[in-house]
């Protein structure tokens, strides 16, 4: 089944609508206009998809409609001179909300918020309920409105949001929000933490009170800004006590467990019963790259943490260690305080090897506050001078704080390439005192 055309879309496509950005947003948007009966062309900057190269004021006065990916910031050029040639421009999930006739759970935070978008629809699921995870997830909102005919009024969208996807919403209505933390990340776009944060309320604002769940680091920022959380939607979910319900589960220590006690918290709420949920954390599994260990080689264990790309998740990471650990940092820089996070991190990195474009300003910071260090350039040569350095009993962890972009198509690919390389380490050749003492034992062997 086709989703109907919404009354304000309508009007709009009888032009082709225009849509920018040929990335994955891009394309589910295209589908979509096609099954509303619309005709849709690609514009992309570089030509991905196939998309048109160029939009400017000529191109903008053959559409009326105009959809936007989540990578063009509000100023970008091709936006101004859609809006002076009167397009309405929308973003992708706008679009998809207006053709979407189920419920949406909008989950948005700095970090966590992919698990716990899988979390809340595998657990809906097992209630025997019709849930879907996407948006930022890499399954656009657009593209599950495409496939699932608009939804049925049972179906529920669990949607991640981002903060690129918030800051300019209009028509989504969330029938409630759940915001797991906030913390530095993404600078490079929004400038300061302030607009970081306003960005994020866009979409908390787009829900009734009562329907939003939010963790304490959002309400201390909210404060910080002059913005209020509505009554009751704290959630507390910072230092709380071991829940043995949730030994063996993904939840059972942090920072997942954070994600647990804010699905309990809209769980509890939505009138569903707790010991579901808890049966659903058992058979939950976490997506690849989030501190998965890799392997155990000569004695030292190596982590997984690709998807670690802001200063706050690696921090999370860190703090999971008993002693300090070997760190591979850096990559493409998302704005934010270099040497502040090198500061608060140095107690917990017996030595960080460093690669990508971060890699001279990390090592800059490192030599400030005592960090020993090493500038590695690239990932396998970060992995060749982790295994020297490693001794037996010591953890490695890729958690790079940054994003990936500079050297591999995205975190999973750094994630797969970083086990590749530690299961391809070859096994250390036997030390001359265990050469010595085999030798011996043949030697007794023979001559007994």
């Amino acid at each position: 089944m086709k989703p109907a055309p919404p009354a304000l879309l309508g009007p709009l496509l009888t032009l082709p609508a225009a849509i920018l950005g040929g990335g994955v947003s891009g394309r589910a948007a295209q589908v979509l206009v096609g099954q509303l009966g619309g005709e849709a062309l690609l514009y992309d900057e570089h030509g991905t998809g196939g998309g048109r190269e160029i939009f400017t004021a000529a191109e903008a006065r053959a559409h009326r409609l105009v959809v936007v990916s989540p990578g063009f910031a509000p100023n970008h050029p091709w936006l101004a001179a859609a809006r002076a040639a009167g397009c309405v421009c929308l973003g992708e999930l706008d679009l998809a909300a207006l053709c979407w006739r189920g419920a949406v759970v909008a989950v948005t935070g700095t970090n966590g918020k992919t698990t716990l978008t899988e979390f809340l629809a595998h657990s809906l699921r097992s209630l025997g309920r019709d849930a879907i995870a996407c948006g930022n997830t890499g399954h656009a909102f657009a593209a599950l409105a495409a496939e699932a005919g608009g939804g049925a009024p049972d179906t529920t969208a669990v949607v991640e949001v981002s903060s690129f996807q918030a800051e300019a919403l209009q028509h989504l209505r969330p029938n409630a929000v759940l915001w797991t933390n906030f913390a530095e990340d993404h600078l490079e776009r929004h400038g300061t933490m302030e607009r970081y944060f306003a960005a994020k309320w866009n979409l908390l604002a787009r829900a009734a009170p009562g329907k939003i769940f939010a963790g304490p680091s959002v309400a201390r920022c909210a404060a910080k800004f002059g913005r209020t959380l509505p009554l009751g939607a704290l959630v507390a979910t910072e230092r709380q006590p071991a829940d043995p319900r949730l030994r063996g589960t993904a939840f059972e220590h942090y920072p997942q467990r954070e994600n647990f006690l804010l699905a309990a918290a809209w769980w509890r709420a939505a009138g569903h019963d707790e010991t579901a949920l808890l049966a659903a954390a058992r058979t939950f599994r976490l997506g690849a790259h989030r501190l998965a260990p890799v392997a155990e080689h000569e004695g030292v264990t190596w982590w997984d943490d690709s998807k670690a790309t802001n200063f706050h998740a690696a921090e999370a990471a860190l703090a999971g260690f008993a002693a300090p650990v070997i760190a591979i940092l850096g990559g493409k820089s998302k704005g934010g305080d270099l040497a502040a996070f090198v500061a608060r991190i140095a107690p917990r990195v017996r030595h960080a090897l460093l690669i990508g474009e971060t890699r001279r300003e990390l090592a800059a910071a490192c030599t400030a506050f005592g960090v020993g260090h090493t500038d590695c350039g690239d990932l396998a040569a970060a992995v060749r001078r982790a295994a020297a350095l490693a001794r037996p009993g010591e953890h490695v962890l890729l958690s790079p704080a940054f994003a990936s972009f500079d050297q591999f198509n995205g975190y999973a690919d750094r994630g797969a390439q970083f086990a590749a390389l530690v299961r391809a380490l070859p096994a250390a050749p036997p030390s001359a005192s265990a050469v010595l003492s085999l030798t011996a034992r043949l030697s007794a062997a023979f001559l007994a």
